[in-house]
């Protein structure tokens, strides 16, 4: 991974949400093995890309806002799979932020030093992702090259900050890492409400406390690597401290962060200014819908108008992480990020009396839900909430291609914060069906007598699949068609035609033209065989795992289906049909029949595959590993056809 997509990968995980020490530092006793590689016991190597040869994380916390953290680490990197050790990357705001110290030093399989890194030879960046993204976040980082294996890394420095919501957290491994010693220690005052949350881990921190402040100490060694299993979130296996306090001071504005009610308090009050538009263009917006007898239909129609009307860009200045920009901006500029969107279709819908919040989640397929025991910002997203009388619909409004009233498995599924005048409340987005998303794939497939053939093939596709699609269809369309070659294992053709429906169509609709020099798989004698279809339902397989231990994920329930009309060559007729098929697990199923039409000479080929829950329990992964190997041996028996006597 190259330096500056580690710092988009980076930037886009944190996007919309962004004396004392020295001495005790000075203590610190490195043993020189932990320079040389040689010092790593070969336990640690099992499954490892890198190994924490030591860490310490120290963090003075000196009141609401105001922290300096010293990290003094040794790693060693064992392959290219562990380079991003070699890569550092320190986010600041000029106002809020500094650091000092800074080093980073590169030590050969030996232990000898080859290079070393000063603050001096770092890159100063804007912490911008693309075109559409404005911010006064900035990042320092500098990447090594690594030549030969074992590397080792040793990194330094220290930060002041005069901001922040919480204090972060300790991320004690990452996959495929080992630890051999690392600590962490926080000193605070013991009336600031300071609490610290498990995951994954059950290791306790040493406490003394003198003269007022507290000091926590905690400290881990021969951690052995994890590898994390096939379709497993690492927020679920990777052990990890969370820590809060119960003030803080952000962006020089003071809030309380005790409980989800009264951060969400704090935004509430952070955005109470922001919310409205002028008294002129509400009565313009009530006079656009004044002809809409019901409140979700005049919901719907703003919506449409949202997505028709404006555009996202993200926008990161000052406190831009948690206030958006006013409705009255955005309805002038037509441009917003996640929250300025989100607040402006609010104020279109207060313009015409109908309630909602603003809800703040953490996005992506599968993210760790919020706490509903721990307030701790994890959020890096914001949506809105409409609570219709038992028809509570939630939008979207960052997309101009979302059905209204649906979320996709972006922010489905897990808890958000409402922003309501009584604060914060932790509620539960909807959990899609299969029936959600769906895949519906029409095929027409003519085989001539020498083996060539022709296809055509619709596809329909609703939910993720749609999501999945739109997205695709920003590509170049040679770009597009080779995803779809490799996404549905289609055989090469030697010609591929390509159409899409209007991406704000529901369902998305593809349309493959396809044409074969050579489709047949063998020929025999007066026999033809052939798989029979174009494309499968079911595109991998999953690994044996005897002793599963973590949940499997897929990105959402689905429901895939798809006819094939096989149109067999004139003086050919059926030597084989594929046998029948039904095959069942726990959370789904696959089904496939052949039916042969003499009159006709086709063959009509209808399979289904259904997976109802998106989450696997790890007892059933075994059920579901054998139920994948049959799908596809299923999908892969032959059609064989002959020459007419």
């Amino acid at each position: 991974m190259t330096l500056k997509n580690y710092i988009k990968y980076l930037v886009l995980v944190c996007l919309c949400y962004s004396g004392m020490i020295l001495n005790a530092l000075a203590q610190e006793k490195i043993n020189l093995q932990a320079y040389s590689a040689a010092g790593i016991p070969d336990s640690l190597k099992e499954n490892a890309n890198s190994v924490v040869r030591y860490s310490m994380e120290y963090d003075i916390v000196n009141g609401p806002g105001n922290m300096t953290s010293k990290v003094h680490r040794i790693v060693t990197i064992l392959n290219e799979k562990g380079d991003r050790e070699a890569i550092l990357a320190l986010f600041y705001n000029r106002k809020y932020d500094s650091y000092s110290d800074v080093s980073m030093k590169i030590y050969n399989a030996e232990g000898g030093l080859i290079k070393k890194y000063h603050k001096s030879d770092m890159e100063d960046y804007s912490a911008t992702h693309g075109a559409d993204l404005v911010t006064d976040g900035r990042v320092l980082a500098v990447q090594h090259s690594v030549a030969a294996y074992p590397t080792t890394i040793e990194i330094e420095y220290e930060e002041d900050t005069k901001s922040f919501l919480d204090i972060g957290g300790w991320d004690i491994q990452g996959n495929q890492q080992s630890v051999q010693n690392s600590y962490y220690r926080i000193s605070i005052d013991e009336n600031a409400g300071f609490r610290y949350l498990n995951k994954n881990t059950t290791i306790k921190p040493t406490i003394n406390t003198v003269g007022g402040k507290s000091d926590y100490n905690w400290e881990v060694s021969n951690l052995k690597a994890i590898k994390l299993e096939e379709g497993a979130e690492a927020w679920r296996v990777l052990p990890r401290l969370y820590f809060g306090v119960k003030n803080f001071s952000f962006f020089g504005i003071p809030g309380d962060f005790s409980s989800w009610k009264s951060f969400g308090n704090w935004l509430r009050v952070l955005d109470a200014d922001v919310t409205s538009l002028t008294p002129e263009r509400e009565a313009e917006i009530r006079k656009m819908t004044d002809t809409i007898k019901t409140d979700k239909g005049k919901a719907k129609f703003l919506y449409n108008y949202l997505q028709q009307s404006m555009r996202y860009v993200s926008i990161q200045l000052g406190i831009g992480g948690f206030k958006p920009f006013a409705a009255t901006f955005v309805d002038q500029k037509k441009y917003g990020d996640c929250k300025a969107l989100a607040n402006y279709m609010s104020a279109l819908l207060k313009a015409v009396n109908i309630p909602s919040y603003c809800a703040v989640i953490n996005a992506e397929a599968n993210k760790e839900p919020a706490d509903p025991d721990f307030p701790f910002n994890s959020f890096n997203h914001e949506i809105l909430c409409i609570p219709f009388k038992g028809d509570t619909t939630w939008l979207e409004c960052t997309s101009n291609t979302m059905p209204f009233g649906k979320l996709g498995s972006f922010t489905e599924n897990r808890r958000a914060l409402l922003i309501t005048e009584d604060g914060g409340k932790l509620v539960n987005t909807p959990r899609s069906t299969m029936q959600d998303n769906q895949f519906n794939g029409d095929v027409v497939l003519t085989i001539n007598e020498d083996g060539s053939a022709k296809a055509k093939a619709k596809i329909s596709a609703t939910g993720g699949y749609r999501e999945e699609y739109i997205e695709i269809s920003a590509q170049k369309v040679d770009e597009q068609k080779e995803y779809y070659l490799n996404r549905f294992k289609i055989k090469q053709p030697s010609v591929f035609n390509l159409s899409t429906s209007p991406d704000t169509e529901n369902p998305k609709v593809l349309n493959f033209e396809l044409e074969y020099d050579k489709f047949v798989d063998i020929m025999a004698g007066d026999k033809q065989f052939y798989k029979p279809r174009v494309f499968d339902l079911m595109t991998f397989t999953i690994p044996v795992e005897e002793n599963r231990k973590s949940d499997y994920y897929f990105e959402h329930p689905l429901q895939k289906t798809c006819t094939t009309t096989i149109i067999l060559p004139a003086g050919f007729e059926i030597e084989t049909l594929p046998v029948n098929q039904n095959l069942k697990f726990t959370y789904g199923n696959f089904e496939v029949n052949y039916v042969y039409d003499q009159a006709k000479n086709q063959v009509i080929s209808t399979a289904k595959f259904n997976i109802s829950n998106h989450v696997i329990p790890a007892a059933k992964y075994t059920e579901l590993q054998v139920f994948l190997d049959n799908v596809y041996k299923a999908q892969n028996k032959k059609l064989v056809i002959r020459r007419k006597a």
